[in-house]
């Protein structure tokens, strides 16, 4: 570590001495953190604007990763430029703005569907997959993604005869946040070749924090939140923020984004059983359903994962990266 250079090294991990292990549990873990930040959002925003609580978030992640910016900025400065406006998609877009469009439908007083609504993420996430990363989903991969979608679809519908949604503001702003989050599952990986985990979460939430400072401007949000609110900010930033995230980027390392993105299924799930238990919340049958289809095509997909020659996703092997001295 320190000020070693960073090379690469093709397709194994020095540690291990063989292929890295697959991380699509790990994703489906911190995916399942997301879910749990209900518990202190859907308070939050009845007291705090929602651009106000994206730039404290970011505030307190960058103030306790100062360390981390500090020790990979030659590895970001040497990014090419691909490299560096992914970076910006993932910190502008995926971390700062949707996570702004995604509080605010909270405003709407429902607290379960806007999770639900992210079921469109591995649409957007599959296609970016492969058009800017190579990714061919082998045809062992469509009952996985055709099982989850109908379990997406039966978690965000009560009634799935009747598909009406009563805010069509708030579902609009959650699907703006799920396309910008789809699209960043694919630039992490991308990402994923040239930084390191740590890197990756500091960097997004570095460049999220002057994009949402601009958001807070814009939308005449207080730049400063209420001192009474710091412990559940900093309980946001820390948990289903920094934590996940860490988490996130290690697992999507070791997996292809269209794979990734099954596992991210976990957050909605999550967030429903959040909702039903803690925020009066209730589940229809179909939705429980639902649910137990999306954690079991994420079980089985990471099962899969760890069986020689049974891949359901055919991606270029990506560079590890390794310390030099």
């Amino acid at each position: 570590m320190g000020g070693g250079r960073v090379r690469f090294a093709s397709g194994m991990s020095s540690s291990s001495g063989g292929t890295r292990r697959d991380g699509t549990g790990w994703v489906a873990l911190a995916a399942a953190l997301w879910g749990s930040d209900a518990l202190l959002r859907a308070h939050l925003v009845k007291a705090v604007p929602s651009a106000t609580i994206v730039l404290a978030e970011h505030a307190i992640a960058v103030v306790l990763l100062l360390p981390v910016l500090v020790r990979t900025f030659p590895a970001v400065r040497r990014l090419d430029l691909r490299g560096k406006l992914a970076l910006i998609g993932i910190g502008g877009g995926a971390s700062a703005l949707a996570t702004v469009l995604f509080t605010e439908a909270f405003t709407y007083g429902d607290y379960i569907a806007p999770a639900l609504l992210q079921q469109a993420q591995p649409l957007i996430a599959i296609a970016g997959a492969r058009l800017l990363l190579g990714e061919r989903p082998r045809l062992r991969f469509a009952p996985f993604v055709a099982v989850a979608l109908v379990g997406g679809f039966l978690v965000a519908f009560p009634h799935p005869g009747d598909v009406a949604v009563s805010s069509v503001r708030g579902a609009l702003l959650a699907l703006a946040a799920a396309t910008l989050w789809g699209s960043g599952t694919v630039l992490g990986r991308l990402l994923s070749v040239s930084l390191s985990f740590e890197a990756t979460t500091a960097w997004r939430f570095a460049v999220g924090l002057p994009t949402a400072l601009v958001l807070a401007l814009l939308l005449d949000a207080p730049v400063v939140p209420p001192a009474a609110d710091l412990p559940a900010l900093a309980g946001l930033a820390l948990g289903p923020g920094l934590l996940s995230l860490l988490l996130y980027y290690w697992g999507l390392q070791r997996t292809p984004a269209a794979r990734a993105t099954l596992a991210e299924l976990a957050y909605p799930v999550t967030a429903a059983v959040v909702g039903v238990l803690f925020l009066s919340g209730s589940l229809t049958a179909t939705q429980v359903l639902g649910g137990v289809l999306v954690a079991g095509t994420v079980t089985l997909l990471a099962l899969a994962s760890q069986r020689r020659g049974a891949a359901t996703v055919e991606a270029p092997p990506p560079p590890v990266l390794v310390e030099a001295g």
